[in-house]
């Protein structure tokens, strides 16, 4: 999850936790490149293995303002295709910087498979 994630190397260790069933949650923590502290949170909500899965998803700074990420793999004539919807957003911003994060996380998805 760090290297898709593409989590800049900090003297603090990144931590990523997770209890993969329904119900279950899922903790990310990381420092950006100025130093800057991110931890997200959240809940799987559905799990289809190899196919599907659905999971809130929570800022620690913004609690109050709880998304939902859906992750979609379908099988391709190349492989695989992964489709990736985060929805549910506070603001227009929240949405489009959350745009930016994804896509620097799908580029390196491909990175870590290629």
């Amino acid at each position: 999850m760090m290297r898709w994630w593409g989590v800049t190397p900090h003297p603090n260790k990144p931590i990523a936790e997770t209890d993969l069933r329904v119900g279950g949650r899922f903790r990310v923590q990381f420092w950006g490149a100025s130093g800057e502290h991110h931890s997200v949170s959240g809940v799987y909500r559905e799990i289809e293995p190899n196919r599907k899965l659905v999971f809130t998803w929570t800022w620690q700074s913004t609690p109050e303002r709880e998304s939902q990420v859906t992750i979609d793999i379908r099988p391709s004539s190349e492989g695989s295709l992964l489709t990736l919807t985060h929805e549910r957003f506070f603001n227009e911003k929240v949405r489009d910087d959350h745009g930016v994060g994804w896509n620097h996380a799908l580029d390196n998805l491909e990175k870590v498979f290629a």
